[in-house]
């Protein structure tokens, strides 16, 4: 058995615990089948959002007669943009697997692992363990129990971020960000999107009036069946047919070159049999930690997608700082989540920070709302964002409980709001006694933070 002072389960964000050891002159192993780099550079925001921005380049052509520019959009060379996208971002991971091949004090595991003991691993044919470990697996498409959905071709996020030719026809099931951004970047492109969901609204995580604006947004651009739920799939002369159900018993049936799933996400866990290590998962099979990033298990840490606290690779970036300190140094030091946002990279835009307003309405919070239209600023003007809004939630004292932003750059404008709730008083004052340049689209924060006021 080979011992380690420790070892990283994930090459995503793991791999920064593991140049981190190294760093102090650490023996560390990294466990990693995939390529390293995890969801984020090879599956999800890297090469996602870099696909994105080629749509919003189609956008902005496309609507360029709305500004009295005449200009066409006479060819999409699809391939052209999914391989250029593709191979930086396996050029990426390469470069990250060579660091770590470099470096003497680091050893790559290329198999799988699955703990058979306090802190001890099997790997492929090898047993390893570790003084300390750090689980940071990640998660994986969750695919639902559709009937006859074994039986079709079907595409998760990943498959969809590298199709070498661009389908006539695609429909998503799922109606939450996955389906907001890649069905964006598809239509943009020239793909007609059907998306199937199974809330009335998409982005249904978001505060109402945001999601209730983007699904009529998409309803613009995309055929959507808010609020039915996917119920058969089949395959026939190299076309998918989805059947789909509404509350009140409506059928719908959808006939597609390619049919995406994305209907959430599930830890891997189920691949690491954690239990005969010590380590405690709750019912949704994501690993329990306390504020220290700690498991149940001693000298075990855990991070990113596999906890299931935000599923974001900032969250895990944030999370990973905790880790160096609290399991490399010998701190105890409390993972803290105040200033954390999150964006969908769709068009428009939205970003989201704080309590929804239902949310505190459920809880029964008492609160003020302040709002302020994209069209009532001069740049919102310019940019003839005629959706787009900032709404603000404050305590009655004026502390900032939320903020939702859907209309252009809204994954920008949102970290005004995060600054405040991070480094000032987190009061609705940081944002309304700053001085604002004018005209910058930030008015639009500025105004609905004075419309709380």
């Amino acid at each position: 058995m080979e011992e380690f002072d420790v070892v990283v389960i994930g090459g995503g964000t793991g791999n920064k615990v593991v140049l981190a050891a190294a760093n102090r002159g650490l023996d560390v192993a990294l466990v990693e089948r995939g390529s390293i780099g995890g969801t984020c550079v090879n599956r999800g925001c890297n090469p996602s959002k870099t696909l994105i921005h080629r749509a919003d380049v189609a956008e902005t052509v496309g609507r360029a007669g709305e500004f009295g520019i005449d200009a066409d959009l006479e060819r999409i060379d699809f391939p052209r943009i999914v391989h250029e996208v593709t191979r930086a971002v396996d050029g990426k991971s390469r470069g990250m697997e060579r660091t770590d091949e470099e470096r003497e004090n680091v050893t790559l595991f290329r198999d799988d692992a699955r703990f058979v003991g306090e802190r001890t691993l099997d790997v492929g044919e090898k047993r390893i363990r570790g003084e300390k470990v750090v689980v940071a697996a990640g998660a994986r498409p969750s695919i639902p129990p559709i009937d006859g959905i074994e039986d079709v071709d079907y595409l998760t996020s990943a498959d969809a971020l590298r199709l070498d030719s661009q389908p006539d026809r695609l429909v998503i099931v799922g109606g939450g960000y996955i389906a907001a951004e890649l069905g964006y970047f598809y239509e943009a492109l020239g793909t007609a999107v059907t998306i199937i969901g199974r809330s009335d609204v998409l982005v249904p995580n978001e505060d109402r009036d945001v999601a209730e604006t983007f699904t009529e947004i998409a309803r613009r651009r995309h055929t959507v069946h808010a609020g039915y739920e996917a119920t058969a799939v089949s395959q026939a002369d190299g076309r998918v047919t989805v059947t789909a159900t509404a509350e009140d018993g409506e059928p719908v049936a959808v006939t597609a070159d390619k049919m995406l799933v994305a209907t959430g996400r599930r830890p891997n866990t189920d691949r690491l049999d954690p239990e005969r290590a010590g380590i405690e998962l709750d019912d949704r099979g994501y690993v329990e930690t306390n504020e220290f990033l700690e498991t149940s298990a001693e000298n075990v840490w855990a991070q990113g997608d596999v906890i299931g606290t935000y599923e974001f690779k900032h969250a895990a970036d944030h999370e990973t700082k905790y880790v160096v300190k609290n399991a490399l140094d010998g701190e105890r030091e409390a993972v803290e989540y105040t200033s954390m946002g999150h964006a969908i990279f769709t068009s428009p835009q939205i970003a989201g920070t704080g309590k929804t307003e239902q949310e505190l309405a459920d809880a029964g919070r008492e609160y003020a709302v302040g709002r302020c239209a994209y069209r009532e600023t001069v740049m919102g003007n310019a940019l003839k964002d005629r959706d787009g809004f900032v709404k603000v939630l404050a305590d009655p004292d004026g502390g900032v409980l939320g903020c939702h932003i859907i209309g252009t750059d809204a994954s920008t404008l949102i970290h005004e709001v995060l600054l405040a709730l991070a480094s000032g008083s987190g009061t609705v004052g940081d944002v309304t006694e700053t001085i604002h340049i004018h005209p910058s689209l930030s008015k639009v924060v500025l105004k609905a933070f004075e419309d709380v006021e």
